[in-house]
């Protein structure tokens, strides 16, 4: 059994995103104490694309660009490396004190050092998106899409974009598209929009097909009630995410597929890595493993894009959370905040704990 998917579609997958850039200390130094950093191209968003990008499918991303700019240039260029088509408006600058791209500093941390991560958003092109800006008809209904993925960062990003977003679940649904939705709650985005965004999580939650997040994620952007308190440990948050499902699916009947990742951080470079999906009456899980973490950031994103991709290979469904997670841990090992796969064997090779050398 798996989810049935539009037929005849352009794209596999498709996301609207803000991208921006990501700098990162080389040799694994902080940011503060460090003069030569590498720049990626980058987006939770188009990180959760690159794995069906990487192996083969068809994958969109809905963005703004600044005209002109030479990290424009650059981001267009990388995303074209990661096989991904693009579309969106250039604006104009507007000056030293007008649009630019978000710019990310990440400091991977080491050893008993844990990682910090700095946003620097203002100015933000994205920031700026609207319908206005695509040709939803053409997308949705003539192209076509199977799965549409949106993040809770991009909705709550500025009222323009989380209108965007509710728009386009509309239009998903309508012209027969999956939509995905991780929720990814922020503070700080939050702050002072409690009723706006509430309003507009929770209408494109009912709306959604698959929906990611933690239990907090959960009762922070759709003001759910929480489970009582389970055990310690990863144990104890399974048992707190199968009781916050429990009652989400109460309140959004029409969601098909949930899933998160358990961690539990043994230090910056060793991590107890899981994950748990349910889909109708079943659970399925990849019970936690250690594994070796290069960079953590985009393992949940690696995550979604692998369990998606499984998804879009019509693939049963415990292995939804088996490659799922294995993407997730292929994530971890990159320097970029996004898995770059060789192929699908390379995925199950994770999974199956094989790490020997291929020749």
């Amino acid at each position: 059994m798996s989810i049935e998917l539009r037929p005849n579609s352009t794209y596999a997958i498709l996301t609207p995103t803000s991208m921006g850039i990501r700098l990162t200390p080389t040799e694994g130094q902080p940011v503060h104490s460090s003069d030569t950093f590498t720049m990626h191209a980058t987006s939770a968003e188009s990180n959760v694309l690159s794995i069906a990008s990487y192996l083969g499918l068809p994958a969109k991303v809905l963005t703004a660009f600044v005209k002109g700019s030479p990290i424009s240039r650059f981001i267009k260029d990388n995303l074209g490396a990661r096989h991904m088509d693009y579309e969106g408006p250039e604006r104009d600058q507007g000056g030293p004190w007008g649009y630019r791209h978000q710019i990310n500093m990440a400091d991977s941390g080491y050893g008993s050092r844990g990682p910090r991560v700095h946003n620097d958003r203002a100015g933000e092109v994205g920031r700026t998106l609207s319908t206005d800006d695509f040709d939803l008809e053409r997308i949705f209904a003539r192209d076509g899409v199977q799965i549409m993925h949106m993040s809770g960062l991009f909705a709550a990003l500025s009222p323009e974009t989380g209108k965007l977003c509710v728009e386009l679940a509309r239009y998903a649904k309508r012209h027969g598209t999956r939509i995905s939705f991780d929720l990814n709650y922020r503070a700080s985005f939050w702050e002072g929009r409690e009723t706006e965004l509430r309003a507009a999580f929770q209408e494109i939650a009912g709306l959604a097909d698959i929906l990611v997040g933690n239990e907090e994620d959960f009762q922070l952007s759709l003001g759910l009630e929480g489970p009582e308190a389970g055990g310690s440990g990863l144990t104890g948050k399974l048992d707190a995410f199968r009781g916050m499902i429990d009652t989400v699916k109460k309140q959004y009947p029409n969601a098909l597929v949930y899933g998160t990742t358990l961690r539990e951080v043994v230090s910056t470079n060793v991590h107890l890595w899981g994950a748990v999906v349910s889909f109708g009456k079943e659970w399925y899980v990849a019970e936690p493993r250690d594994i070796t973490v290069l960079d953590r950031i985009g393992g949940g994103d690696g995550f979604v894009g692998g369990m998606l991709y499984a998804i879009l290979r019509g693939w049963a469904p415990e292995t939804w959370v088996q490659f799922g997670w294995a993407s997730g841990a292929l994530a971890t090992t990159f320097l970029t905040d996004y898995a770059q796969p060789a192929d699908e064997e390379q995925i199950w090779d994770i999974w199956r704990g094989n790490a020997r050398v291929k020749r």
